[in-house]
């Protein structure tokens, strides 16, 4: 940190010490910098903003909306071509004195570069020109930024959309020529397509489209395959509902057999022993007997024998198996004739990897030939359409915001503070001449520098004493110094005063 305070503190008084030195330069340079800046030449802008009403009510309706925004855009990119700018100079004073086309290209160089067309919002932009040029007055430079302006609104009115059917019918034939050649190459490729289709129908839509199938076969097989499982299950256990229930049912009024008629006296039996009858009674004992005789019926006869009324359950759950089995059945049927389609479709893109190509190929061009046809002609009626909506209630209307107006106050340059920096860069150039000069000199300004220098010791320093006569003359040479400072920043006011009123004196 000494080291640094130690080298600024020499740096300072080297320019002291040549502090003449430095206020002249100080001075040559500021004089030549403020008559460089009086020599620049104003620049006036001028600026228009538009509004652009691009609703269409009826062109929404028809669902082509949108067209202007477009047409606008480029218009306004467009704006600034050549051919308008070569527009603007002719019928300016930008065009006087120009007789060759170097000339003329390096105007419009020149205004393409000071011209501005910016976009605020969606349907809000502005031109904006600036305008300095030496050989005019600052008055005709402002007039001739607002004629610029003005030009360039009138070519934006020329060449805004209005319906220009001239452009529309254009571009109409270009399309109905391009959907002729179109037409033509769709035909030729639905002919191949239809050819191909005709030898290997299996490859109609190309070999994606056969594995498609395959893929979607084989999605089939296992659903299939689920349902006959579900279907075999649900058979299986109709089959075990059917060996748990009996054919028929014991008893009830149209029961016959031996069994049902030995129910049928135990019946009465018992109903007469209700009665109170006893054993011994006559009907009791020939009842008894019945029974007996019937009982040993039944054991002669078997199981077999047996009958009894028929169980609705029985043929209900036979009917339910008839209907399980025949869907079975057709699933069966169904999983082999996927599983041969399956086959038949993997031979075939096994088999004939080049026809497989070839049906990707037309497939492929045939879908993109269709593609751009119909996009093409979707094109044709939307122009159409719009050709035929445009009239007096569907213009695109202009409202201009912000006319362009003759410039009172320069925009460029800002005097005051090119003024005042080429002050500053002149105190800066001023001291630097001095602190070079003091390097070129072998002196030293303290007794560090000196031992830093020589890499000696220095035992001491003799201070400077001057005489009564010296000192006087030292405050008198530093008063001219201060007086010549203060008149260097006097010149500076004074500028910047005349600056301050000669603005805004063009009106």
């Amino acid at each position: 940190m000494n080291e640094i305070f130690e080298e600024l503190r020499t740096a300072l008084y080297s320019v002291w010490h040549r502090r003449w030195l430095a206020l002249a330069v100080t001075w040559g340079v500021c004089l030549l910098g403020w008559l460089v800046v009086a020599m620049i030449p104003n620049t006036y802008e001028s600026k228009a903003r538009i509004y652009v009403d691009v609703d269409d009510v009826l062109s929404e309706q028809l669902g082509i909306a949108g067209d202007g925004r477009e047409e606008i855009t480029r218009v306004r990119q467009t704006l600034l071509s050549a051919v308008n700018l070569e527009k603007v100079i002719t019928s300016t004073k930008l065009g006087e004195n120009i007789t060759e086309q170097s000339e003329m290209n390096a105007a419009i160089a020149r205004l393409g570069e000071d011209v501005k067309v910016a976009s605020e919002e969606d349907n809000l932009f502005s031109i904006t020109a600036e305008v300095g040029l030496s050989s005019l007055s600052d008055a005709e430079n402002a007039v001739l930024a607002r004629n610029v302006v003005q030009k360039l609104l009138d070519i934006f009115r020329e060449q805004h959309i209005s319906g220009n059917r001239a452009e529309i019918s254009g571009a109409i034939a270009d399309l109905n020529q391009q959907l002729e050649e179109r037409k033509l190459e769709l035909e030729a490729a639905e002919e191949r397509r239809l050819a191909f289709e005709s030898q290997y129908p299996e490859l109609i839509g190309g070999s994606q489209t056969l594995s498609t199938k395959v893929q979607q076969a084989r999605t089939e097989s296992r659903d299939i395959d689920a349902n006959l499982a579900a279907a075999q299950s649900a058979l299986a256990a109709i089959n075990s509902q059917l060996s748990t229930t009996p054919r028929t049912l014991v008893g009830g009024p149209d029961a016959v057999g031996p069994q049902a008629s030995l129910l049928q006296v135990q019946s009465q039996l018992a109903e007469l022993r209700s009665r109170g009858l006893t054993d011994q009674h006559p009907d009791v004992v020939a009842t008894t007997r019945q029974v007996e005789i019937l009982t040993r019926q039944v054991a002669a006869a078997g199981p077999g024998a047996m009958s009894g009324t028929p169980n609705p359950a029985y043929s209900s759950l036979l009917a339910l198996r008839a209907d399980r089995q025949a869907g079975v059945e057709a699933l069966q049927a169904r999983r082999a004739a996927i599983q041969s389609m399956i086959a038949s479709l993997m031979a075939s893109q096994a088999s004939e990897p080049a026809v497989a190509a070839e049906a990707n190929r037309i497939s492929r061009d045939y879908d993109v030939l269709r593609t751009n046809y119909e996009r093409l002609l979707e094109d044709r009626e939307k122009l159409r359409t719009r050709g035929d909506v445009v009239d007096e209630t569907s213009q695109y209307k202009f409202d201009l915001v912000d006319p362009p107006v003759v410039p009172q106050k320069p925009a460029a340059p800002n005097r005051p503070l090119l003024l005042i920096g080429v002050l500053f860069a002149a105190i800066a150039a001023g001291a630097g001449v001095a602190y070079a000069m003091s390097q070129l000199r072998s002196t030293f300004a303290t007794s560090k520098k000196l031992e830093s220098s020589m890499g000696l010791p220095v035992i001491g320093s003799i201070s400077l004493n001057l005489s009564d006569a010296a000192n006087v003359l030292g405050r008198r040479r530093l008063k001219q110094f201060a007086g010549a400072s203060a008149a260097l920043f006097g010149v500076l006011a004074i500028l910047l005063v005349i600056e301050v009123v000669s603005v805004g004196t063009i009106a």
